[in-house]
């Protein structure tokens, strides 16, 4: 539309000049005149071929014609240069120092695009040609470099989550520390590198309720990336803490394309936390993604954009806040939880909690805590799975729509707020004793390679005895295990989401129930 509009203005300026007879219209009336004179001229000359006095007439009048065609042939040219800029120079100096400017317009913004055409080039019906260089095949794990903040006094314990999920020879990455820390040379081998943060003195912090830490943790993107790491597609940073799935993670960013500017994570679950800081910020605790020419941007204003902003309280509102200056919004992928405390099992540490929980990650990580619902019709049952975790069986029967809903076992980020602080829907922890869930947690799983499938064996902690409940319905109560069968699905994440199905099979056990979770059939679904 805006060349339409341009092309308007330029006849509009035509038809102006053509009304107010300026010299569009005079050069033609000037040249008959001369055509005349010297066709008179000539004969003249003919019929008096001494007569100087005319000969030189007629070279006076040549020399004249040709002076005014010359001041014509430039006014022309004066008000081309006026109509395509919408200016009137009134000399031919002025002609030539417009042409002069229109060079240098021309040189400035050839120079200041030239760093958008080394990335790419643009065809005029506005696809996007990748250059040479740009690799288009999907995304690896080798692809993606981790920047994890880390401090050295919690570094002891912390060390111990990033064990759990890195590979060793596979995954790339850097941990940043505030100083030196020791490390024994078998933790060296599962563990990323460790490198000190720069100093970050020089930049203001004013935030009285925050930690200083937090400019130095929101440079981690930008350090790593100068680094000068080879092959890079992006850029993931998380804390010490974060536990990443890192083959779910490459799931999620297959799904995005690496060379265009790309802001990846989630908010927070906690609504206050996300009023208090921003629903457009990616929070640090889940972990998020920064495509690589993003990173590039991002490192050449940062530590300007940091100035700006010493109120903020942590690192990460200080990237979202340059990440606005940028442009860039945040793309919201859910996967990226912000909860903490993770990994809870009866009777062991956390750590222990989370190896326990990867082996069912190693097994399906498509899958992992992915939850399933069925119905055990003829004891009035409702079963509630998270594969790779729990098993919940209640008494009674809950609606689909009900068992979706977490029930409220964890605090909110403001512990003081209530149940309608939280960015999702929950149900209440029910007081009544014949409602209380049977928790069966994950105890060990394997692979079946005759029959393609996993088998999980949930059990419940005795140490836990549920309330005394009066109903005459049969109760969970003798159950002691529950086997769940399930076919990886490494596909699951390409498919358009939907919540497996799930089958209670016949047991010759009455301690032991068996379970089958699976895609659903046509026209099954989790029917009361």
């Amino acid at each position: 539309m805006t060349g339409i509009n341009d092309h308007k203005n330029h006849h509009h300026h035509q038809n102006q000049t053509s009304d107010n007879k300026t010299p569009l219209t005079t050069p033609f009336i000037i040249s008959n005149n001369l055509a005349a004179t010297a066709m008179n001229s000539a004969a003249q000359q003919r019929a008096q071929p001494h007569n100087i006095g005319s000969f030189r007439n007629t070279l006076t009048w040549f020399i004249l014609a040709t002076c005014v065609l010359y001041i014509l042939y430039s006014s022309n040219l004066i008000l081309s240069a006026g109509l395509r800029h919408h200016i009137c120079p009134d000399t031919a100096d002025d002609a030539n120092q417009v042409v002069r400017d229109l060079q240098t317009l021309s040189s400035n913004f050839s120079s200041s695009s030239s760093s958008y055409d080394d990335e790419e080039t643009f065809s005029l019906e506005g696809k996007r040609h990748v250059k040479e260089g740009n690799d288009n095949t999907a995304t690896e794990l080798k692809h993606v470099v981790f920047g994890i903040a880390a401090s050295s006094k919690l570094w002891d314990k912390r060390k111990e989550y990033i064990k759990v999920w890195w590979r060793p020879k596979e995954t790339r990455g850097v941990v940043w520390m505030d100083k030196k820390v020791r490390t024994s040379w078998r933790d060296q081998a599962w563990l990323p590198e460790i490198r000190i943060s720069s100093d970050t003195s020089r930049f203001k912090y004013t935030n009285r309720q925050g930690q200083r830490s937090a400019v130095r943790i929101s440079r981690v993107v930008s350090e790593t990336l100068r680094l000068g790491l080879k092959d890079v597609r992006w850029f993931v940073m998380g804390d010490d803490d974060t536990v990443f799935v890192v083959d779910n993670l490459i799931r999620v960013l297959n799904k995005y394309d690496h060379t265009q500017f790309y802001y990846v994570g989630s908010s927070s679950e906690s609504h206050v936390q996300n009023i208090y800081f921003s629903y457009g910020m990616a929070y640090g605790g889940g972990g998020f993604a920064i495509s690589y020419p993003l990173a590039k941007e991002l490192e050449k204003m940062q530590d300007r954009c940091i100035q700006r902003y010493p109120g903020l309280y942590g690192s990460d509102d200080r990237m979202q806040a340059c990440m606005a200056e940028l442009g860039v919004p945040l793309t919201r992928e859910p996967g990226f939880h912000q909860l903490h405390h993770l990994g809870y099992f009866p009777r062991t540490t956390r750590v222990k909690a989370l190896q326990r929980l990867f082996q069912s990650v190693k097994l399906d990580s498509a899958s992992i805590m992915q939850q399933a619902i069925c119905y055990d019709k003829r004891r009035a049952w409702s079963i509630s799975i998270s594969c790779g975790y729990v098993v919940q069986i209640l008494r009674g029967v809950l609606s689909p729509r009900e068992l979706e809903m977490p029930t409220r076992t964890f605090l909110n980020w403001y512990p003081r707020a209530d149940y309608t602080a939280y960015a999702f829907n929950t149900r209440p922890v029910t007081k009544h004793p014949c409602q209380k869930p049977y928790v069966f947690y994950m105890n060990t799983v394997r692979y079946d390679p005759s029959k393609r499938e996993m088998i999980g064996v949930y059990s419940r902690d005795r140490r836990y005895r549920n309330p005394y409940c009066r109903w005459k319905m049969e109760s969970p109560e003798k159950i002691d295990s529950v086997v769940v069968l399930k076919r990886p699905d490494p596909l699951r994440w390409e498919k358009s989401p939907r919540r497996d199905c799930c089958r209670v099979l016949p047991s010759n056990r009455k301690s032991t129930m068996y379970l089958w979770v699976g895609s659903c059939r046509g026209g099954e679904i989790s029917e009361l």
